[in-house]
């Protein structure tokens, strides 16, 4: 009757094979500890020679011997080459990133929009200052774009942009001109068509 995988050990790191791990668990049954090193480089070579094209990654030979001790339950008594991992570490989970869950008033803008105009504010007046307004309604306005498919009035996007900066960036139509919807639908669109490949 076949031996089927389902029903052999649970392989510790699959992508080696089951091959490499019964070679594994010879190497650990062996008595003789120089022949069981010499068992141990075979395997690593092999083990090598599965991804010829991590040849050049850093610590490639370091990371082989890692998985030999992983695959061989760290049970396999040899003078490794490198210090390898500690059983106790390799289930440790990293630091949790804090994250800050401050609201977000208009999802479709963004928190980094946000943080954006707040520095805009209090950036001196001046040409330099004309500009960064300029890029941020302008991307607002492709942000909208982006969530609402539809063609969207001016007057919206800078009374979102006099709300987020409490007063102090006050835009209007008749000094102030943004690029037409068409623009960021039609560039939309042609980054698509790019993506899709025709």
């Amino acid at each position: 009757m076949p031996d089927y995988n389902t029903q052999q050990k649970k392989l510790i790191m699959p992508e080696y094979g089951r091959n490499v791990q019964q070679m594994i668990d010879h190497c650990v049954s062996i008595e003789d500890r120089e022949e069981r090193t010499r068992c141990a480089n075979t395997i690593i070579n092999i083990m090598g020679n599965l991804f010829p094209h991590l040849r050049d990654v850093d610590d490639f030979k370091h990371k082989l011997w890692d998985h030999l001790a992983i695959m061989s339950d760290f049970k396999l008594d040899i003078d490794y080459p490198y210090e390898i991992i500690r059983k106790e570490n390799l289930r440790t989970k990293p630091d949790r990133i804090p994250y800050t869950l401050t609201p977000i008033r208009y999802r479709h803008y963004g928190k980094t929009l946000e943080r954006m105009i707040k520095k805009c504010e209090d950036y001196p007046d001046g040409p330099e200052r004309d500009q960064l307004i300029s890029l941020l309604a302008n991307h607002m306005k492709k942000s909208f774009l982006t969530w609402n498919k539809e063609v969207v009035d001016d007057d919206k996007i800078f009374k979102d942009l006099r709300e987020y900066s409490h007063g102090r960036i006050d835009l209007s139509p008749e000094t102030f001109r943004l690029k037409e919807s068409k623009e960021f639908l039609q560039k939309k669109n042609k980054n698509n068509m790019r993506k899709a490949g025709r």
